[in-house]
C-alpha cells in the first residue's frame, strides 16, 4: 500500500522540485491571512479554489489564464469549460498539481486548510482570500489583481463597483426600510447575522435585516425566534428549493404573516458569492425593496 501511494505521489514531488528550480518567484505579496507569499512576476496558470474567485479573475480580464476551477462554478458561463479540480471543500491535490499552476487562489472560510497546506508543501504558492463584507470584496479584488499582476484592471473594476454601490445608496436614501428576514435554509433555520455580507447588502439596498443583532455570520435559530421578530418580508434565493409554496406546505411557516400573506422577495443567487456579480444582486434587491413606481416591494403570490 505504501509503495502504491509513493508511486502515485512521487511524480508530483518531482514536478514541484522542477517548478521551484525552473520558475523563481520574483516578488512577494501579502495575502489576506496575513502571510507573505512569493509569486511569479506574471503568473499565467491560475487555479481558483472557489467560484467567487473564478468570477473575479474573469472580471479582471484574466479568464484565459485560469487552468482550474471547482465544481458548481456558474459565472461567467464560459468558466464552466475549464477543468474542475473537485469540490471547494475537498479539491483533489493530484488534479491541482497536474495542472501545473504557478498560482493557486484560495478562500479562507471554504477551502480545507489541510489541502492548501499540502499544495504549499509541493512548492506551489497559495494566496488566501478572506472577504466578509463589501469593503472586503473590494479589498479581495485588489489583492487578486496584485497577486495575478492585474493591478490596473483591479483598480478600475473597484472604482466602477463603488460607483454602483453609491448609486444604490443615493436612490434609496431617505425611504422607508422594509423589515426583512433572510432565509438561507429552513431545517435547521439558517440565516445571515451580523458581519455577513448579505446582511450588509440588505441595508445598502434600503432594507432592514431582522437578524442584524445576531453575533454570528450564519447563525441557526429557532422558528419561535423568527416568529417573535415577525418580519414584513421574507427574503429567499431565487431558483433554490426553498420557495413560498414549499413554506406554505410546512405547518409552522404559515404562522408567519409574511408567508401567510405572500410577502416574499426573491434575491438572485449571486447574492451568495463575494464577487463582482454581487452588485447585480444588490441592484436587483434595491429595485424590489423600492420599485420606481412604488414605495413597497411587490407581493409574491
Amino acid at each position: 500500500m505504501r509503495s502504491a501511494i509513493l508511486n502515485r505521489i512521487l511524480p508530483l514531488l518531482l514536478f514541484a522540485l522542477f517548478l521551484n528550480t525552473a520558475s523563481v518567484s520574483a516578488r512577494t505579496v501579502n495575502d489576506e491571512a496575513g502571510r507573505k507569499i512569493a509569486v511569479p512576476n506574471h503568473p499565467h496558470r491560475l487555479v481558483c479554489l472557489a467560484p467567487s474567485i473564478t468570477e473575479t479573475v474573469y472580471a479582471l480580464g484574466r479568464g484565459d489564464d485560469i487552468v482550474g476551477i471547482t465544481d458548481y462554478t456558474k459565472f461567467p458561463p464560459e468558466a464552466k469549460q475549464k477543468q474542475s479540480v473537485g469540490g471547494v471543500i475537498d479539491p483533489s491535490l493530484e488534479k491541482v498539481v497536474s495542472l501545473q499552476p504557478d498560482l493557486v487562489l484560495a478562500i479562507a472560510d471554504l477551502n480545507n486548510r489541510d489541502v492548501t497546506q499540502a499544495i504549499e508543501r509541493l512548492g506551489l504558492p497559495v494566496f488566501v482570500l478572506d472577504p466578509h463584507g463589501l469593503h472586503d470584496i473590494y479589498r479581495s479584488i485588489k489583492d487578486i489583481g496584485e497577486a495575478s499582476d492585474a493591478q490596473r484592471e483591479a483598480t478600475a473594476l473597484v472604482t466602477k463597483l463603488q460607483a454602483r454601490e453609491e448609486a444604490v445608496r443615493q436612490r434609496v436614501s431617505g425611504k422607508s426600510k422594509p423589515e426583512v428576514f433572510f432565509l438561507l435554509w429552513p431545517d435547521p433555520i439558517t440565516t445571515a447575522g451580523r458581519g455577513a455580507f448579505i446582511t450588509e447588502l440588505i441595508e445598502v439596498a434600503g432594507g432592514k435585516s431582522m437578524t442584524v443583532d445576531l453575533p454570528n455570520e450564519w447563525p441557526r435559530i429557532s422558528f419561535e425566534s423568527v416568529l417573535s421578530r415577525q418580519p414584513e418580508y421574507l427574503l429567499l434565493i431565487r431558483g433554490s428549493d426553498v420557495t413560498l409554496d414549499v413554506l406554505r406546505r410546512e405547518g409552522n411557516w404559515v404562522r408567519l404573516k409574511a408567508v401567510k400573506n405572500g410577502m416574499v422577495i426573491y434575491a438572485d443567487e449571486r447574492i451568495l458569492f463575494p464577487s463582482p456579480s454581487i452588485f447585480d444582486a444588490l441592484e436587483d434587491l434595491a429595485n424590489q425593496f423600492h420599485p420606481v413606481d412604488s414605495q413597497r416591494p411587490p407581493i409574491a403570490r
